[in-house]
This record gives structure tokens, C-alpha cells and sequence, in this order.
């Protein structure tokens, strides 16, 4: 399986993505909470910064590896396809966050169902970008 710059590049940030905000979700939930407390602060800088140290150093392997090579008008048509997949998941992840917003009291739910919104229309639009790459699209 022969893989472009652009889907290595994808892989890294879905696998990355999965990984990193995986392990958070697991460690904040559940819980009985009802405001975001300090450790989850904490836990999301740590997080932030492993997404960004595994996306550099990804990237820097991938290009070593493989220099990157033109974007052509397939590339820009697939990511726009997983661009409008992904925003109708975010789109519907807003619209779930201010229903909790309103229905609870606190931030945390409010804040992590935004948070887990924007993860879950993220891993969409990557993943539709990979299938649509497999798919010779």
C-alpha cells in the first residue's frame, strides 16, 4: 500500500487525534463534577502539548521519509469533501453542547461535550479524507 505525503500526513493527526484525546476522555470520565476543575486543566495542557509534540515530530519523520510531494486538484477535492463531512458533525455537536449548556448546571459537561464534539468532527473529516484517498476518489 503505496501512501501519498498527504495521507501519511493524515494518518499522523487521526492517529494522533485518537490517541492523545482517547487517553484524556478516559482519565476525565466520568465523574461527578460539575464545574472543570484544575487537574482537568492541567490534564488538557498536557494533552495539547503531547497532540502537538506527536504531530512535529510525525511530520518531521514523514518528510524525512518521504518529501512531500505537489498538492494536485485531487488532494484540494478531497479535503474539501472531508471538510464538509466534518463541519456537519461539528455543526451538530454545537447544537448538542448548547441543548447541555441550558439542560445542566456547571461547565464541565457543557465543556467537554464541546471538546468531544470538535475531536468527533475532526476524526470524521480525516477519516472520510483517508477512505476517499482509498477509494481513489
Amino acid at each position: 500500500m503505496d501512501l501519498t505525503f498527504e495521507e501519511k500526513s493524515l494518518w499522523v493527526l487521526f492517529l494522533g487525534l485518537l490517541g492523545v484525546y482517547g487517553y484524556y476522555f478516559s482519565m476525565v470520565l466520568p465523574t461527578d463534577a460539575v464545574n472543570v476543575m484544575p487537574q482537568h486543566k492541567v490534564l488538557f495542557a498536557v494533552a495539547v502539548a503531547y497532540l502537538v509534540a506527536s504531530q512535529v515530530v510525525g511530520h518531521i519523520l514523514i518528510a524525512i521519509v518521504d518529501p512531500r510531494d505537489e498538492t494536485d486538484e485531487r488532494d484540494r477535492l478531497i479535503e474539501l469533501k472531508g471538510t464538509r463531512v466534518g463541519s456537519w458533525v461539528l455543526a451538530a455537536g454545537v447544537f448538542i453542547t448548547l441543548v447541555v449548556a441550558v439542560q445542566t448546571e456547571g461547565n464541565f459537561l457543557f465543556t467537554h461535550v464541546l471538546l468531544g464534539s470538535w475531536v468527533l468532527s475532526q476524526l470524521v473529516e480525516i477519516g472520510s479524507q483517508l477512505y476517499l484517498y482509498r477509494r481513489g476518489a
